[in-house]
């Protein structure tokens, strides 16, 4: 279940209907380009390291915001 304070990082979605296995890729970048401090913790906690640095380094084309996308690959020290 998408906790609420994770939900306007996921406004054009139903919610209700996200999946956190099948919609991973989803959740990990909408929360890393949008999501505060909280969120991104949530994110931590609820999936590895190792998924969400696949997630970065396999970026959803057009998806990301150029900064937030090089903040990310600095932090998992990605090229």
């Amino acid at each position: 279940m998408i906790p609420p304070f994770i939900q306007p990082f996921l406004w054009s979605y139903d919610v209700e209907k996200l999946d956190l296995e099948r919609d991973k890729k989803r959740i990990v970048t909408n929360v890393l380009n949008l999501g505060t401090t909280k969120a991104t913790k949530w994110l931590f906690e609820i999936y590895s390291r190792e998924d969400i640095k696949k997630t970065v380094a396999n970026p959803l084309t057009g998806e990301w915001s150029p900064k937030s996308l090089n903040f990310w690959r600095i932090i998992f020290n990605l090229q």
